[in-house]
């Protein structure tokens, strides 16, 4: 009777082993998908910038430093690699279209011309759902930090190399709005 008292509390542990496992695999494959999801976001917003900034540049001609620091701040995010590097960049990247759009504001042809308000309302679009992919990204990588760090999933966790993953933040919190793209 002991005998099976105790096999059936080593099948319950085995099995819970089991369970936790699994949710950690499910997490982290969820932080992966959410990190593509933001990534895929950003492309398409540095697809974006480039005829942004040509449109402002026909108005603009002789702003050429500001159209310089958003070509370096767009090619220093697409390079970007790990969570960090891209969190910096990403703030580099809108300081750069908020002076951008200081200059634009100097222009009240250019606010009226029908292409540059379409990208402007793309880029809004845009920033919008960046903000709720990072949500999305933050919110999977704290449930997998919790399982993670709690006992008694650590220990499995620590078993199978399972770590905790970076959340994609901004430092300064007038940063975390997303940029105001209105002309």
């Amino acid at each position: 009777m002991i005998i099976l008292i105790i096999l059936a509390a080593i099948a319950i542990f085995f099995f819970y082993g089991i369970s936790i496992y699994n949710r950690l695999v499910k997490l982290r494959t969820m932080v992966q998908e959410a990190w593509s999801s933001i990534d895929v976001m950003l492309k398409k917003r540095h697809d974006l910038i480039p005829n942004l900034v040509e449109t402002v540049k026909g108005y603009a001609t002789h702003e050429r430093e500001t159209f310089d620091s958003v070509t370096r701040a767009r090619a220093a995010a697409m390079g970007a690699n790990t969570i960090q590097e891209k969190e910096a960049a990403e703030k580099n990247l809108n300081q750069a279209m908020m002076n951008l759009n200081a200059v634009a504001e100097q222009y009240p042809d250019l606010k009226a011309n029908t292409n540059f308000l379409q990208l402007q309302a793309e880029l809004s679009t845009l920033e919008g759902d960046i903000e709720k992919s990072r949500r999305y990204y933050n919110g999977t990588v704290r449930e997998n930090n919790i399982l993670v760090d709690t006992f008694p999933s650590n220990i499995i966790a620590n078993m199978y190399k399972f770590t905790k993953s970076a959340f994609f933040e901004l430092d300064n919190i007038a940063e975390r709005v997303v940029p105001n793209v209105q002309f």
